[in-house]
């Protein structure tokens, strides 16, 4: 592998202020050690069985929209501004933004900014909807009892005892990447689902120069990437959950995607990344591959 090979340009970066809430498309960014200034910043809190939750367990959540009218600096996000299903809108800060949105999900929650890491109970796990683990385990990542599950010992191990890692709402690392190489694959492969990025909720998505595959994402991990001035470390693959198969805005339900994926790609599709070197990122960015890293 020689050095600084070019992989390809950034296309488009998202970011998305309330975790699992429609998001909003930047033309740059600063990246901090956290990824990209207020994403996933603000997150709601199942009353009911406890625990900061996503669309995975609450999938009307995706039926939000979520933007800033203040750009974020690093550290704390300001209020984001919320469309609810109706059209109507909120602030993630409003007196009623609970209620609000309880009745809009149809579920009691609460709405929270991100609080510091040792708040060990606010991030701790919530009850889970079946006691029966591996059953749990199919509902989340919405697989067929005929399908292997993920591979959980890739993730960081404190997302065992809380639902993120902690200080962050985020399911794993502060970055998802992905191609558009292999969101057109699957396209290809499966014509009757649509593979719309937005099921996917990556926050860059490049357009690889030289393929060389059908997903060409899967042969950059565990490497660092250069793009514009930052450099990022790919860490490990994303399992794909039921999100992805969600009806939402104009896209409707459909399981069909998460079989594709579990038959094309092992039920994986883009890369979790953390950042090494903070800085800026531009939509028509390089994206170079600039270091194998040791298993």
């Amino acid at each position: 592998m020689r050095p600084m090979q070019e992989l390809g340009t950034i296309k488009a970066i998202y970011r998305y202020p309330v975790k699992s809430m429609a998001g909003e498309t930047l033309t740059e960014t600063t990246l901090g050690p956290q990824g990209i200034p207020g994403d996933r910043a603000w997150a709601v809190r199942d009353e009911v069985r406890g625990g900061i939750r996503g669309a995975k367990k609450i999938a009307a959540l995706m039926q939000c929209a979520a933007r800033y009218e203040v750009e974020p600096a690093q550290g704390a996000a300001p209020p984001a501004r919320i469309t609810l299903p109706n059209g109507e809108t909120m602030w993630s800060n409003d007196e009623n933004a609970a209620a609000q949105l309880s009745a809009a999900l149809d579920h009691a929650v609460t709405l929270w900014p991100l609080l510091p890491a040792d708040a060990l109970d606010h991030y701790r796990r919530g009850e889970p909807d079946n006691e029966d683990f591996e059953a749990e385990l199919r509902s989340i990542f919405g697989r067929n009892p005929d399908e292997p599950l993920p591979d959980l010992s890739k993730f960081p191990s404190e997302i065992f005892e809380y639902e993120s890692p902690l200080g962050t709402y985020f399911d794993a690392f502060p970055l998802m990447i992905m191609t558009q190489t292999s969101l057109d694959h699957m396209q290809a492969t499966s014509p009757a689902s649509n593979f719309d990025v937005r099921r996917f909720r990556p926050n860059f998505l490049i357009e690889a120069k030289d393929p060389g595959g059908s997903l060409p994402e899967f042969g950059w991990g565990n490497s660092r990437l250069q793009i514009g001035d930052t450099t990022i470390r790919t860490t490990i693959d994303c399992p794909r959950c039921v999100m992805t198969t969600h009806g939402f805005a104009d896209l409707p339900r459909d399981p069909g995607i998460m079989r594709a994926i579990v038959k094309e790609a092992g039920g994986s599709l883009g890369l979790y990344a953390a950042i090494d070197t903070p800085g800026g990122v531009r939509v028509g960015d390089t994206v170079r591959l600039t270091e194998r890293l040791p298993d």
